[in-house]
């Protein structure tokens, strides 16, 4: 009986390719190199793409040995989750789309898969099919585990630059020593909230401020969250030691604040960005003067 025929007999299709890639790690691990998804990802050298393709290859091995090439969350996966990530996330700072991304994982099949039936060639055409059709399963599994990680590294990077354009969107001025200023334009939402509170208590910190404005002239809503966050906004700056002062509140948000109920008893208000900044010079001891008709007047 040829010898091909008696492993069919006693050997998995699974084991079968679990035994190929590991005699083969090399050769593939080399072959893969020369591919986009390797090439463009480690340009130091090709060794560190042949080295990072072993990895890969060596963690499809474990998966196929634990009969799993179906399942994304095999343990094997999980030793290189990590370096799939790094990798799919670098294509698509490139700008690949995931489907493209995908497109580059399925190219290394086909060297694989070359390889395995040049491995095969005395073997029954059947076992050679279902051995073939393992590996492709094994193939297409770790493309959903490459695309899986490259979604989740594009919701992960739009986090960071919502977060990075909330942090733009909310500047805080040095108007004076001793004085910061926030001017808030456009919908204040929960979330933007926040973010007003960390980056204006970090300003009073590092600018040792003693007066905080919020100036919310170019908001043009606020509803009973973010009135609320206001006022612990205000409330946590006192705690830091400093005054904080409200301007800018419209008729529209003047009146929501009555309609909601909400006490701003506690919280001092002026009408503008300019009576703010003359309130806390003045509580500062320096007031403005206004210069005379005919010229040099104090200012």
């Amino acid at each position: 009986m040829p010898e091909h025929d008696t492993a069919a007999q006693r050997t998995t299709p699974e084991e079968e390719v679990a035994a190929f890639l590991r005699r083969r790690q090399e050769q593939i691990a080399q072959r893969w190199a020369d591919e986009p998804l390797f090439r463009t990802v480690f340009t130091v050298s090709r060794d560190e793409a042949v080295e990072a393709g072993r990895v890969v290859v060596d963690a499809l091995a474990q998966v196929a040995e634990a009969g799993r090439v179906e399942d994304p969350e095999g343990a094997g996966f999980t030793l290189v989750r990590e370096q799939l990530s790094r990798m799919a996330a670098a294509r698509s700072r490139t700008g690949l789309t995931p489907s493209q991304v995908s497109t580059e994982v399925d190219a290394l099949r086909v060297p694989a898969v070359n390889l395995l039936v040049a491995e095969l060639p005395d073997a029954p055409a059947e076992y050679v099919r279902e051995c073939t059709s393992s590996l492709t399963v094994l193939m297409g599994t770790l493309r959903l585990v490459v695309l899986g990680t490259t979604l989740n590294e594009g919701e992960a990077l739009i986090d960071r630059q919502r977060l990075q354009l909330l942090e733009v969107a909310t500047p805080v001025i040095r108007l004076w020593d001793g004085i910061v200023a926030v001017p808030l334009i456009g919908t204040l939402d929960s979330a933007r909230s926040q973010v007003v509170m960390e980056t204006l208590l970090n300003s009073v910190v590092d600018q040792q401020a003693r007066f905080a404005i919020l100036d919310i002239t170019g908001v043009p809503t606020v509803d009973s969250l973010v009135a609320q966050h206001l006022m612990k906004t205000v409330a946590a700056v006192r705690l830091m030691g400093a005054e904080c002062v409200v301007s800018g509140i419209r008729p529209a948000i003047a009146q929501t604040i009555v309609h909601l109920g909400l006490d701003l008893g506690t919280v001092l208000t002026q009408a503008s960005l300019a009576d703010a900044l003359a309130y806390a010079l003045h509580r500062l001891g320096a007031d403005i003067v206004r210069s005379t008709p005919g010229g040099a007047g104090p200012r």
